[in-house]
């Protein structure tokens, strides 16, 4: 384990602890990592991204969302989904990047194509880390959502929100709602 998923793991764990504290039950931290990893890695290698970890916390449902939202669901292991939200200012800019730099004004088709195969592949590298831990996963294809005034409602599931913070100050919001 290198410093960077020592730091992780830690901010992690003091989070489910305090959430064990406050009486809350939420998944276990190898369920958590694996999506933090697979996000900077992708989003790094994809768009030339570096992207920190913010706080993690939870969410109560329904809650309100960005513009641009990516859901896809998890089965197996972990039986829920994925959301990927996102400012469309942030929406077009890591498709922007994820294509050389080609400038984006509007988020269009091939935008939209971008940033969900993004999502996917995010998700099927966290499905591959989860796998190597003896954690079976299969996501579905993303649906993408685009609007103003989003709200979100996982039935029946706890939501974690992972915070990640780019270095030009946007961010992207993954919330993983899984069944209690």
């Amino acid at each position: 384990m290198n410093f960077r998923e020592i730091y992780v793991s830690l901010k992690i764990v003091l989070f489910l602890e305090l959430c064990r504290e406050g009486g809350i039950k939420f998944m276990n931290v190898e369920y958590i990592n694996p999506f933090i990893e697979a996000s900077q890695t992708v989003l790094k290698q994809t768009a030339n991204i570096d992207a920190k970890l913010g706080n993690v916390f939870l969410k109560n449902s329904p809650y309100k969302s960005d513009c641009v939202v990516i859901i896809v669901g998890l089965t197996g292991k972990i039986r829920g989904q994925a959301i990927f939200s996102m400012a469309k200012k942030v929406a077009m800019d890591i498709a922007s990047a994820m294509m050389g730099g080609m400038p984006i004004t509007e988020l269009d088709e091939m935008g939209k194509s971008a940033i969900s195969e993004l999502s996917n592949m995010i998700l099927g590298n966290a499905a591959t880390i989860l796998y190597k831990k003896g954690i079976g996963i299969e996501i579905t294809p993303p649906s993408l959502l685009m609007g103003d005034n989003l709200q979100i409602s996982p039935n029946k599931m706890k939501t974690i929100c992972i915070p990640l913070i780019f270095s030009d100050g946007q961010q992207m919001e993954i919330d993983i709602s899984v069944v209690e």
